[in-house]
């Protein structure tokens, strides 16, 4: 697992150690970020259910101005903040990076923070992907994209408050659903 694009192109990252954590495959993270290549610089970015936080550090990569990182799991916060370090995020973590060890719906419900691009990863078939979608919309920009990736058979809505499905990406056994907000 490596940073595609931008200032820690290349670099390698860790992942979480052990079944309970499933990386996002790079061809998953490249079509993500495709779509919203001229959206990231300057964007106030969530990396939720961050695992290694490979997403959050590829939109930091690319210009993003600010991400939060959100996991409940102690070793997937430690690894994340190691990958932080590792590509030089490290020492501006505190301006740049803010990463939480919390549970994310608890995290939504609280949160005062407004976002441009979300990034959610829950684990497969837990209805996890469903119960942030309402509590995850309150907090984006007006211009704000959220994508959730979920396993391809599950549901996921068509709209979601004021936010709409604007595309499903398939990778085999995965899927990306892509909400934006309703036009007027």
């Amino acid at each position: 697992m490596r940073v595609i694009t931008g200032a820690a192109r290349g670099r390698r990252l860790i992942t979480v150690e052990g079944l309970d954590v499933r990386p996002t495959a790079e061809r998953v993270k490249e079509a993500v970020f495709s779509a919203v290549q001229f959206e990231i610089e300057g964007a106030r970015m969530l990396d939720l259910f961050c695992g290694s936080g490979q997403m959050g550090i590829e939109g930091l990569s690319r210009g993003a101005a600010s991400c939060v990182f959100v996991d409940s799991s102690r070793r997937s916060c430690e690894t994340a903040r190691r990958n932080l370090e590792a590509v030089g995020f490290g020492d501006r973590a505190r301006q740049q990076a803010r990463l939480l060890q919390t549970d994310a719906l608890a995290y939504l419900d609280a949160c005062r923070d407004t976002f441009d691009f979300a990034f959610l990863d829950p684990p497969y078939s837990q209805g996890l992907a469903q119960e942030a979608l309402p509590l995850l919309v309150p907090r984006m920009s007006p211009a704000g994209v959220i994508f959730a990736e979920h396993e391809e058979r599950d549901s996921l809505p068509e709209e979601c408050g004021s936010f709409v499905r604007v595309k499903r990406y398939r990778y085999g056994r995965v899927a990306v659903s892509a909400y934006r907000r309703k036009s007027e």
